[in-house]
């Protein structure tokens, strides 16, 4: 699995090293030893540029440019103020030219290291740093481009983007979350010995590593696969027939779709396996093989509000998106005893507030709150958990952001959840499998064709097998 660490819990593993016997000045040797190898896996020799902090990270960028200087690249050194503690002493060994931090000297050179600051920053970068950076014509950052924060993945001043950024143990959270994500560019994950023990984990990189897909066996039938109930709406029927689909498609054994008497028919029309029911919701939620039901697609505001408070009273397994959610705007409290939310940051912002610069603690925050799993969604998708579990998804391609997927990605959830799963996971898992779909789909995508993705295998392989079942489940 893939653990995110913020620069605290980062400066806690570092600082465990040093305590288990490797000392800072080799962990800074190591560092500067991979930036110096991602480069040349890159880049034949040519003009560099090493902006060097006061702190560790620009050790690490005086130990880069030592390296590179023995490879025989032209290398000179800027430092920004004099170094101290153990970055000091890889001061000390660079023996080769050393010129003023300036935007004249950026911007003649081919090639900036950006060692100025790391992860940790806790201030807004000055404006001359940033003049300079933005002076680079290409940036290869160490850690993070000096200015992003590393738990947020905002900026904090102007931040130059990196052509390539080095980080080090751990991605940080801001490696993936917006605007972050694209300001770093390519992303390389050096190992430097740092010590597996790290502090308890409370955030990863949403992969197939976190989850275990179900997998039917010879003696399942279709109840044992789980029944999911779409509410249907009287108008905006496309949005409910586009869930149920791909709960179908994920593997529920049953999906039946809840509609008025006078809009059956269309919810029939072109799909024969698709059930459709005109009974009354009171009735239905009587029947407890209905195990997972999806509320919010296609629903406008009168019906929501109508079908929420009785479907939550219920106290069923349930997947709440769209019409549901601004049918709460500004009542959170109304949306307890739900099991899964979906608010994109709109729907977010009209329920809990908006999320301001730290979206995962507001994430962490409104799933506390309702206990709920609450998932974020947009390009960096955010999937939180109400015991604090976070997953931060980055696989998704720009395409996704169109009509329906998020009606797709709903009916996908509530048809993981039916076959077991459990709320964290199965969120996670139809959110990767809804980007690998659109992947698969490839641009020009509309939300129908995700429904004939969903299912395939992905490209060169099989659907995701059967993995260790996480220790945090």
């Amino acid at each position: 699995m893939e653990e995110l660490l913020t620069p605290d819990e980062m400066a806690r593993a570092d600082a465990n090293a040093v305590a288990t016997g490797t000392p800072v000045a080799v962990l800074m040797e190591r560092a500067g030893w991979a930036v110096a190898q991602a480069m040349r896996a890159r880049w034949r020799p040519c003009p560099v540029l090493v902006l060097c902090g006061p702190g560790n990270n620009g050790g690490d960028g005086y130990v880069a440019a030592r390296l590179l200087d023995h490879a025989g690249w032209p290398v000179a050194v800027a430092p920004l103020a004099p170094p101290r503690g153990d970055a000091a002493a890889a001061a000390a060994r660079w023996r080769g030219r050393v010129v003023e931090f300036t935007t004249a000297e950026a911007a003649r050179t081919a090639l900036v290291i950006d060692a100025v600051f790391g992860a940790g920053l806790t201030r807004d970068l000055d404006p001359t740093v940033s003049g300079v950076l933005s002076a680079a014509p290409r940036i290869i950052a160490v850690d993070v481009p000096s200015g992003l924060d590393g738990t947020t993945g905002a900026e904090r001043g102007a931040v130059a983007a990196a052509a390539l950024t080095i980080t080090f143990h751990r991605r940080k959270p801001g490696h993936l979350l917006l605007p972050g994500r694209a300001l770093c560019g390519e992303l390389v994950l050096a190992d430097i010995g740092i010590p597996p023990a790290i502090p308890p984990v409370q955030a990863w990189r949403n992969t197939p590593a976190l989850w275990t897909l179900p997998r039917p066996t010879a003696i399942d039938h279709k109840y044992t696969r789980g029944h999911v109930t779409v509410l249907g709406g009287a108008t905006m029927t496309g949005a409910a027939r586009l869930a149920a689909a791909a709960a179908r498609r994920v593997g529920a054994g049953l999906v039946t779709i809840t509609a008025p008497h006078a809009t059956a028919p269309i919810y029939r029309a072109g799909d024969p396996g698709l059930l459709v029911d005109s009974t009354p919701l009171a009735a239905l939620l009587g029947d407890g093989r209905r195990t997972v039901w999806v509320c919010g697609p296609g629903l406008d505001l009168a019906e929501a509000r109508a079908a929420l408070p009785v479907l939550l009273d219920a106290r069923r397994l349930s997947v709440l998106d769209a019409g549901a959610l601004t049918a709460c705007a500004g009542a959170p409290g109304l949306l307890r005893g739900a099991t899964v939310l979906t608010p994109h940051s709109g729907e977010f912002a009209r329920v809990f507030g908006p999320p301001g610069p730290d979206r995962v603690a507001a994430a962490r925050a409104a799933a506390a709150s309702t206990g709920a799993v609450v998932l974020l969604k947009g390009a960096d998708t955010i999937i939180a958990a109400p015991d604090g579990r976070v997953a931060i998804n980055d696989s998704a391609p720009p395409w996704l952001a169109t009509a329906g997927s998020g009606d797709v990605l709903a009916g996908a959830i509530a048809g993981l959840l039916a076959q077991g799963m459990p709320p964290w996971q199965a969120t996670c898992a139809a959110v990767w499998l809804h980007g690998a779909a659109a992947r698969r789909a490839g641009p020009g995508l509309i939300a129908e064709d995700l429904l004939t993705t969903l299912g395939q295998p992905a490209r060169g392989g099989s659907m995701p097998g059967p993995r260790p079942v996480s220790r945090h489940r």
